[in-house]
């Protein structure tokens, strides 16, 4: 496997094809450099299993979306097998388009489709309009548009994408801006291997997924509270199933700071002590600029000087 890179010796990137999903728009607008390689995958799997095998150096992939949530196809790659991180995030707002192939008319649909989460995120705009089309799941937005435009008989009579992906693959648009939340935002995940960790510029995200020992009363309070009183504040918290047994957690978790700041150093330090495994999948800057709000008492220098103090009262 070849080693780890720095993010500027990255040249190599995977995300969740074909062309025209949002994945690849999230991509283009994180690295818009000449001479990079942009590779699409079938899967969110199959991009990041190419990332582990060293066949790529990074991988774009969705992580969250404003209305669905979590997706669970990525949070679950993270949490298992070897190990990845985080290097950087983007936000993309999300339009969706009704197309077909040329001469379809929007009377004639009786089947749609589309990704999952796409779906849900136009199923009221269906229910006006389409009320009785069967929904027809595909790998991404950008397939059911790159299907309709293959010759011969699909699966559907139309598809739910971004407008690009329409646009590339020659489609007729049957309607626009189909989506049931017009400030709908997805969130993806630029990831690497191990080894390369952005530096803190002070608008920071850390990423972790925790184990616990076993399942008690207190249990997920006992995680928080190493959160609560070193004040660090977190911005998504999903519990995903590992598989071991029915009943059994883990919980991903996104928080301000950078690993290099004291307060989250500390925090890690806190999880480390009571969970059975903390998987730690990176610090990275935050798409959105947001700083943190450090409350009196956890700021580096008040980490610093009780750190200090300890160590007059040692000596």
């Amino acid at each position: 496997m070849t080693p780890p890179r720095t993010p500027d010796q990255l040249h190599r990137f995977g995300y969740l094809g074909p062309r025209g999903t949002f994945t690849q728009m999230a991509l283009d607008a994180w690295d818009a450099a000449e001479g990079r390689e942009h590779v699409p995958f079938g899967s969110v799997d199959a991009a990041l299993s190419a990332l582990r095998a060293g066949d790529i150096d990074a991988a774009m992939v969705p992580i969250e979306n404003s209305v669905e949530g979590g997706v669970s196809a990525t949070l679950d790659s993270l949490a298992t097998g070897e190990p990845l991180v985080v290097i950087g995030e983007v936000l993309v707002p999300i339009t969706f388009v009704l197309c077909a192939r040329p001469g379809m008319p929007l009377a004639d649909i009786r089947t749609v489709g589309t990704h999952s989460h796409a779906w849900a995120q136009v199923r009221g705009w269906m229910g006006r309009n389409l009320p009785d089309a069967a929904y027809v799941p595909t790998l991404s937005t950008a397939a059911s548009a790159a299907a309709l435009a293959q010759p011969g008989e699909v699966m559907f009579d139309a598809g739910v994408c971004a407008p690009v992906a329409a646009s590339n693959e020659g489609l007729e648009v049957l309607a626009e801006d189909i989506g049931d939340n017009a400030s709908a935002v997805t969130r993806f995940v630029l990831v690497a291997r191990p080894g390369t960790l952005p530096e803190p510029t002070g608008a920071d995200k850390t990423t972790v997924v925790l184990f616990q020992r076993e399942d008690h009363a207190g249990g997920l309070l006992e995680l928080l509270e190493q959160f609560a009183v070193r004040g660090v504040n977190m911005t998504r918290l999903e519990s995903r199933p590992t598989g071991a047994a029915m009943g059994s957690y883990c919980f991903s978790i996104d928080f301000e700071g950078h690993v290099l700041d004291a307060r989250v150093g500390e925090t890690l330090m806190g999880l480390r002590r009571v969970c059975a495994e903390v998987r730690f999948l990176g610090s990275y800057p935050r798409a959105d600029g947001g700083r943190p709000d450090a409350r009196p008492g956890t700021t580096d220098a008040d980490f610093d000087g009780a750190r200090a103090w300890l160590e007059d009262l040692r000596a």
